[in-house]
């Protein structure tokens, strides 16, 4: 239990990094232009699709900004509260499974024996019975393969989502870069939603967002961090997270855990290396925060499975 409470206190901070605001004012957007299309007919809702590679952030940012908007309790014109929900896609899907995993985010359980019309019916009964005005589906790059007829059928169905006269859905679609080209192949569809790119860590520019982040954490647990925080600790803190914003905030959370549980009041490189060594199975002897080589001798994308 005091590593729960502990790990809450982490997993309750929150930086709010220049990505995060750019996104913000782009789901904003969004929501002006679906409230709007509800006062003016010939207005079309419009979404986002947001990409990034692996582990850079996007689900934890996308989280975040749902919920703040759910809890904002923002009225429709019903005086409604409207809400957007979120639904996580992994390995392959048809068009109807997707409709099932749509009904369970939306909290309607359905058997699949039913038809896919009726099952995206529900979807509409559903979203528009409970105020949903958006759907974020995220990993959505696992709807789509290369050269498969199921991607116009995708594409095609998303548009009609959107453009839907009983309950437009505004849509945010989340992935990996490739999502993007999967988009952009269907014109009628990439020109509704707004593209929102998380990039990876570029130490030169991003250096002090990344000190922002290191002290913000430790000062959750009330744990001193200043004497590593030197530009050698983070050029091997951003390769041994293969420049991932998503690992920085994962390493750094389980470090000052280990550390906190432990009574320790001020960070030491040692830390970061046992930790890193305890997740890639390293020795901590020999890692990207003690070899003398680290940036030839590592592989982050190879030891933490960054292929997709």
């Amino acid at each position: 239990m005091d590593k729960i409470a502990v790990a809450a206190q982490l997993k309750a901070a929150h930086l709010n990094l220049p990505r995060a605001e750019e996104l913000r004012v782009a789901f904003q957007k969004c929501v002006e232009d679906y409230y709007l299309s509800q006062e003016i007919s010939d207005l079309e809702v419009r979404g986002l699709v947001v990409t990034g590679d692996s582990r850079v952030g996007k689900s934890r940012e996308m989280k975040k900004l749902i919920r703040d908007f759910n809890d904002s309790a923002t009225l429709m014109p019903d005086e409604r509260p409207a809400q957007v929900v979120s639904c996580l896609l992994s390995g392959r899907v048809t068009f109807k499974d997707l409709g099932i995993k749509t009904l369970k985010a939306l909290g309607y359980e359905i058997k699949g024996t039913r038809t896919q019309e009726y099952i995206w019916e529900r979807v509409l009964d559903q979203a528009e019975g409970q105020g949903v005005i958006g759907i974020h589906y995220d990993e959505c790059q696992h709807v789509f393969y290369e050269g498969a007829k199921s991607n116009r059928i995708f594409l095609d169905s998303f548009k009609s989502m959107m453009k839907e006269p009983r309950w437009p859905l505004m849509l945010i679609l989340s992935g990996v870069p490739s999502l993007a080209k999967y988009i952009q192949s269907y014109e009628q569809l990439d020109r509704l939603l707004a593209p929102v790119h998380f990039s990876t860590i570029k130490l030169k520019r991003d250096k002090e967002q990344l000190v922002m982040l290191l002290f913000a954490f430790a000062d959750q647990v009330q744990i001193e961090i200043e004497e590593i925080v030197t530009p050698e600790f983070l050029a091997r803190l951003d390769h041994a997270s293969s420049h991932r914003w998503g690992l920085v905030i994962e390493l750094l959370t389980e470090t000052l855990i280990d550390a906190k549980l432990k009574g320790k009041t001020q960070l030491r490189v040692q830390h970061f290396a046992a930790q890193y060594a305890s997740r890639t199975g390293i020795s901590k002897d020999y890692s990207p925060f003690t070899a003398p080589d680290f940036m030839e001798a590592f592989d982050p994308k190879k030891l933490f499975d960054l292929s997709g």
